[in-house]
């Protein structure tokens, strides 16, 4: 049973933000979800104990979303092979926040205050990867707005997969379900988990990420 609040796309689209750089979230004041697609021996093992293991990797960096519509896109609704398992997974804040402030980004940007060397140097040590991509409409089509993505390793990944994971919740028929009301027609009747703009509460860290 998938235990989200939802509220139908079109009510939400409308509150938020057309362009720039904004996290989209599930949230309230002390936890927020982000999102996973897994092949079902991963995304079963995750479901019945809570944690990653089994055929989890954790010598591999693994990407999450807070951003419902991008995992979406990226797992074609749960049609992609190894993708079929979508999970919402419930962090604290605090510990989320925290892989903000410690992320780099995957690319340089010139107009940052490090240099490219600089950068370099902190990539290859870091273990929380920082990425924005366009944001896109339940239909596939790419937005003005950017959503983000955050790739863990090492102990940031162990620390996710097997201490900070607060509840484990399957969403596959969910998904199933509201892959019907894709097209223009049916896009009225789609449903998905209610979604709000996400700021830390760390004013610096929204800085560090350039929100807006």
């Amino acid at each position: 049973m998938m235990r989200l609040p939802t509220e139908l796309y079109i009510q939400q689209a409308c509150r938020w933000p057309a362009e720039g750089r904004h996290i989209l979230a599930h949230y309230n004041a002390e936890t927020i979800v982000v999102y996973q697609a897994y092949r079902p021996s991963i995304g079963e093992y995750a479901i019945k104990h809570g944690v990653f293991g089994g055929e989890f990797s954790y010598s591999r960096m693994s990407w999450i979303k807070p951003n419902f519509l991008w995992m979406m896109y990226r797992s074609g609704w749960g049609t992609k092979e190894g993708q079929e398992i979508t999970l919402g997974l419930r962090l604290r804040r605090r510990y989320f926040d925290n892989l903000l402030s410690r992320a780099i980004a995957s690319s340089w940007d010139h107009s940052d205050q490090e240099n490219r060397e600089a950068w370099q140097a902190s990539i290859a040590t870091s273990e929380v990867r920082l990425q924005w991509d366009p944001d896109h409409a339940p239909n596939g089509r790419t937005v003005d707005r950017r959503a983000i993505q955050l790739g863990l390793r090492g102990a940031a990944l162990v620390a996710f997969g097997k201490h900070e994971l607060l509840e484990v919740v399957d969403m596959t028929d969910f998904v199933a379900t509201q892959r019907s009301h894709l097209t223009e027609p049916g896009l009225r009747h789609l449903t998905m988990p209610v979604e709000r703009v996400y700021l830390p509460d760390d004013a610096s860290v929204a800085r560090h990420l350039k929100l807006g």
